[in-house]
């Protein structure tokens, strides 16, 4: 607008012409169509065209390179910031994958990381959910999961677990299968929609498959037959309450209380904790073990009490 003004000013002063003339030579002059003159220039004149022809073209140039620069700068952004996810997904170890991220993989990668805060994977296809996937900062890969390529660039050969949490039970065997194939020694979680499918899932490779629904159906049972027992495990199960929690700790082989009965322990009295279950490596699970129960390697303690008394009893079990 002020080179226009200024076009327009300058061959009405030094021309004489009317105010239409004058912008309409402006402006095929800073356009450069190339439309010869209306009316004859004089020497100032012609000197004057110059400057208004250098002026328009450097403006367009530069609005040109600013257009390409943004354009080139948003690639480059891009390409950076997939480049740091996946090194950083590279140097993973021990991590947990879990592939969708819809309504159920997106609640549950919220819930792991609220509990326990771990290294975690998404695999999710659909680019409409990447954003969200930002938005949680979560390490992700936008792609079909059922891909053996997918699977690896996630780093499927060193995870400890994955998760498949797919729209259809035919696309969480087939991930099932792929990513059995790809890790053995995995932990495979599926979700299935329908019963009929739990089968197939468990012949596929999966470890464990859960219905959200049944769990749903079943969880809203408990509440209205037992909603004091359901408030209190949720009580217990939930990160967010500091006075008790539930926890459960696998006794490491170097602990100070491998081979000591629970009597000699003293975990009652040194941590203030109440001892649930323990439950054998064989999946034997003995409730409420008697003073007499000798604690052995590969036990899993299920305890009860508060954060800071589970972290101590971590600490003796797990060295």
């Amino acid at each position: 607008m002020l080179i226009i003004t200024v076009g327009i000013g300058g061959f009405m002063t030094i021309e004489g012409w009317g105010i239409t003339d004058a912008a309409y030579m402006t402006l095929i002059t800073i356009t450069t169509v190339g439309f010869g003159e209306i009316h004859p220039l004089s020497p100032v004149g012609r000197h004057f065209t110059m400057v208004i022809i250098v002026l328009g073209t450097s403006f367009f140039i530069y609005v040109g390179g600013s257009v390409v620069q943004f354009m080139v700068e948003g690639q480059i952004q891009t390409l950076m910031g997939r480049r740091k996810l996946d090194k950083k997904i590279t140097r993973l170890k021990d991590h947990h994958i879990i592939c969708g991220y819809g309504r159920i993989g997106r609640v549950l990668y919220h819930q792991l990381m609220a509990t326990t805060p771990m290294d975690i994977v998404v695999i999710e296809k659909s680019p409409e959910l990447v954003p969200h996937m930002e938005a949680d900062g979560a390490l992700y890969i936008s792609g079909d999961a059922a891909l053996e390529e997918n699977l690896i660039r996630a780093g499927i050969k060193k995870a400890s677990c994955l998760v498949a949490a797919l729209a259809t039970d035919t696309d969480n065997v087939f991930l099932v299968l792929t990513a059995r194939q790809l890790n053995p020694e995995i932990f495979i979680m599926a979700r299935c929609c329908y019963k009929e499918s739990r089968s197939k899932l468990i012949t596929a490779g999966a470890n464990m498959v859960e219905s959200p629904y049944d769990m749903g159906a079943a969880n809203m049972a408990l509440k209205l037959l037992r909603p004091t027992v359901t408030n209190f495990l949720e009580l217990a199960l939930q990160d967010r309450n500091k006075d008790i929690q539930m926890e459960e700790i696998v006794i490491h082989d170097d602990s100070e209380l491998v081979n000591v009965m629970l009597q000699d322990s003293g975990i009652r009295q040194r941590f203030d904790l109440i001892i649930i279950a323990i439950k054998t490596p064989e999946g034997t699970m003995l409730f409420n073990p008697s003073f007499e129960t000798v604690l052995k390697p590969g036990d899993t303690v299920i305890a009860v009490g508060k954060r800071t008394s589970l972290t101590g009893l971590q600490a003796a079990l797990q060295p």
